[in-house]
């Protein structure tokens, strides 16, 4: 009999209102540096990007690399031996004795910050355990997951396929406000648990564009093709870097509740110096450097979404055993027989004149081996990338945007 465990990460924003109420302008201080889940993932974050280009290039991408690095976290909760090595690795730690209890703590820590109320933002990250009674699993495994994840566990007959389908999909819609639907399909039996992942992001631009001032504009996917999008238009004063090494203007657009999105515009034809550039040390320097600057910001209204098997694209990253029958996970269950046959990741970002929504969702699946100055005018009509950070520290979302 085949036996299957699927690890599924959502990440979502809610649809955000049309309007939002007046409030007075704050000088907010320049963020000092980002990190993401865990000490050393930045790059990961980074190479992981540059995967995901190389693997669908000239194509638009959007994707939550807080939400990927926490579902490798705990995937290496059950990881052993060479296994548990790449996974960290991948991540950009170190094998050395305690960085994996660093991992898990530092995520810890994690969830519970993000948990705190905050004006005019909404964050949060939560887990859950779907588990099959008459499977053992191995109680390390699952009373670190309660006490470091937070996860919830629920007892499911997976032996009804269609019942487990429709407990998990049902818990997935409710905590994502109905933005995730169907996450779970076609269940056959044979798996043994299910971990589910949900990120809970809706953030209001702290200054919102004015729609009287939107207006259809052309943007240049590439040096043939033009389409015609519903561009923004502020004038204000924006965090702004002329990045000269890299030949890119960096624009710093904050929201309600201490987040804030970077767009980043390329030279013409310089997106692959850009990309090849992106380094956690270049977001330091983007952060550190960007000063307050008046600006005439032309932003397109867009909207994106991106799909993944992430199976494909991490072992480019060192994270090869646990897809194939070398895996050892068997600090998930004693069954030493278990792999992961696919990863998916999807997600989609909406950003209009009120703010922001995104959401995504990533699915694992495990398998028995069988200073004021005149405004600069900036115009966002090409290719470009957005970031999404948190507190000046977590990256919430890496897209590219190259057709609205």
């Amino acid at each position: 009999m085949r036996l299957r465990l699927l690890l599924c990460l959502v990440l979502l924003s809610p649809r955000m209102a049309a309007l939002r109420r007046p409030q007075k302008k704050r000088v907010q201080e320049p963020p000092p540096a980002v990190a993401t889940v865990a000490p050393g993932s930045r790059d990961f974050v980074f190479e992981l990007y540059r995967a995901l280009a190389a693997a669908a290039p000239g194509r638009s991408i959007f994707f939550s690399p807080l939400s990927i690095s926490v579902s490798l976290a705990m995937l290496s909760l059950g990881t052993r031996c060479n296994t548990k090595a790449q996974v960290l690795a991948g991540l950009g730690l170190s094998p050395q004795e305690g960085r994996d209890e660093e991992l898990h703590s530092t995520s810890q820590l994690l969830l519970r910050e993000l948990e705190r109320p905050r004006d005019g933002l909404q964050l949060s990250l939560g887990n859950a355990l779907f588990t099959k009674p008459t499977v053992p699993m191995e109680e390390a495994f699952l009373g670190a997951m309660r006490t470091l994840y937070l996860a919830d566990t629920f007892p499911t007959d997976f032996e009804d396929p269609e019942g487990a389908q429709k407990q998990i999909n049902d818990y997935v819609a409710k905590q994502t406000k109905g933005k995730i639907v169907d996450l779970v399909k076609g269940l056959d039996g044979t798996e043994v648990m299910v971990i589910v992942n949900y990120i809970f992001f809706k953030a209001k631009w702290e200054t919102s564009f004015n729609r009287k001032n939107t207006h259809e504009q052309d943007f240049h996917v590439t040096s043939e093709t033009v389409v015609r999008v519903p561009m923004m238009k502020r004038d204000d004063q924006f965090y702004y870097l002329l990045d000269r090494n890299l030949s890119c203007r960096v624009v710093g657009v904050p929201y309600q509740g201490n987040a804030t999105a970077l767009f980043i515009l390329p030279s013409e034809g310089g997106m692959g110096q850009v990309e090849n550039g992106l380094k956690e040390k270049t977001l330091r320097k983007w952060l550190k450097l960007s000063m307050k600057r008046q600006l005439e910001l032309y932003l397109p209204k867009f909207s994106i979404e991106g799909s993944y098997q992430l199976e494909k694209v991490l072992p480019k990253l060192g994270i090869r055993d646990v897809f194939t029958s070398h895996a050892d996970l068997t600090g998930i269950s004693n069954h030493s027989s278990i792999q992961v046959s696919e990863m998916v990741h999807k997600a989609v970002v909406e950003v209009d004149e009120s703010g922001t929504q995104a959401a995504a969702a990533t699915g694992t699946i495990f398998m028995f081996r069988s200073a004021r100055m005149s405004s600069q005018k900036i115009v966002f009509n090409r290719p470009f990338l957005m970031l999404i950070v948190e507190n000046s520290k977590h990256i919430l979302f890496l897209g590219k945007v190259t057709r609205p």
